[in-house]
């Protein structure tokens, strides 16, 4: 990979993790044509004593997948990190880039499946067999009080994780859920990547607002 990550200090899958055949594939080809790429199990990012998780989809491509760090090097990266910063959930700045120093305050990024997947489209098995790290996660957070889901799988596989049936909770963008599992709030927004804005299926405005609802509900 370009810059060394820092050790994560949550549970992660093994860097040689094999639950998924099509996804060892992919990683494996990858660690061959891009040899500097992290092309691995992106760990999860910040404040394990935060009280905020955002959860996306997966590993982009050219994004986490080259860096090794959550939403770090492609567009939907610097739209989360920019609204991060502008919340306060973050010191330093981002660079787009793991040794850019950037740190999260109160808060953490992680992924429903932790490795890329071909067309950026995991498969119902795929994020099943990633749904313990999410578990893992969750737990490993003591103060954790809300959660954030970019996208409609991630939501689904949070809820799933927390033994929740989804349809008790239907997704909506900037939709707040009440969950039994430790008090938790779920809130839901579209996905932060560049097709959701080039469409203006998700503006900056809405993005901030799913935000501003957030950080009213940590105070």
């Amino acid at each position: 990979m370009d810059q060394a990550v820092t050790r994560s200090l949550f549970p992660e899958p093994e860097t040689n993790c094999s639950l998924c055949a099509r996804l060892t594939q992919l990683r494996t080809s990858l660690q061959q044509t891009e040899p500097d790429w992290h092309n691995a199990p992106v760990p999860t990012f910040g404040d394990r004593s935060g009280r905020l998780l955002i959860v996306g989809l997966a590993p982009g491509l050219r994004g986490a997948n080259r860096t090794g760090r959550p939403f770090t090097g492609d567009y939907a990266g610097d739209l989360l990190y920019a609204t991060l910063n502008r919340f306060d959930f973050t010191d330093g700045t981002y660079a787009a880039n793991p040794a850019d120093g950037l740190s999260l305050i109160d808060c953490a990024i992680t992924n429903a499946v932790r490795c890329v997947p071909p067309q950026n489209k995991p498969t119902p098995d795929e994020i099943h067999h990633c749904r313990s790290f999410l578990r893992q996660t969750l737990d490993a957070m003591p103060r954790l009080s809300i959660l954030l889901a970019l996208g409609r799988i991630a939501h689904e596989s949070i809820l799933r994780a927390l033994d929740l049936k989804p349809k008790a909770y239907p997704f909506g963008h900037a939709v707040r859920h009440d969950l039994p599992y430790r008090t938790l709030t779920l809130f839901d927004s579209y996905h932060c990547s560049r097709y959701n804005t080039n469409t203006g299926k998700l503006t900056e405005d809405m993005f901030n607002k799913v935000f501003n609802d957030i950080r009213d509900s940590l105070k």
